[in-house]
């Protein structure tokens, strides 16, 4: 494994081990260091508070230089966040645009905010409540990820 995006993956993977930051858990798939599973808890008093929002991040040869691509397999409702569970990260790009990538959630956030956070709210519950991860994938790796994510424990209790 001479390649220096797989030694720095593997880097990073020690280090969020070792010491991982609050509110996310991450892990490769057993068999393809370039494919993450990642969990993002919701943050405590915001709308996505108990939220467990469930991610994939992809990396290619030119990571670090390059961001992974990211895509929620948990249905999110955020003016950042696709439909499809993409982000918008076209600033990463030097392609920024003041558009949108959800233009009712942002609509909603500057216009209505009760009803912004009554659907990030509804996103919250069905994060907790559906174990559907998507693309096909990404199903084998997250069947060996989530075994051994704090979530289940939370969950439980």
């Amino acid at each position: 494994m001479s390649n220096p995006c797989k030694r720095r993956l593997i880097r990073d993977f020690k280090r969020l081990s070792s010491d991982p930051p609050g509110g996310i858990s991450g892990s490769p798939c057993p068999d393809n260091i370039m494919l993450w599973n990642a969990v993002i808890f919701g943050p405590a008093d915001t709308p996505f508070e108990d939220g467990t929002f469930k991610l994939v991040l992809t990396f290619d040869e030119s990571y670090p230089n390059k961001p992974p691509t990211v895509k929620f397999l948990s249905r999110m409702f955020h003016p950042n966040v696709y439909a499809n569970g993409e982000l918008c990260l076209d600033i990463l790009q030097n392609r920024w645009s003041p558009t949108p990538a959800n233009a009712e959630a942002a609509q909603l956030y500057r216009e209505n905010m009760k009803e912004y956070v009554r659907r990030v709210k509804a996103t919250v519950e069905e994060s907790c409540c559906l174990l559907t991860f998507g693309p096909p994938r990404a199903i084998n790796c997250i069947h060996h990820f989530i075994p051994g994510l704090r979530v289940w424990r939370r969950l439980n209790t």
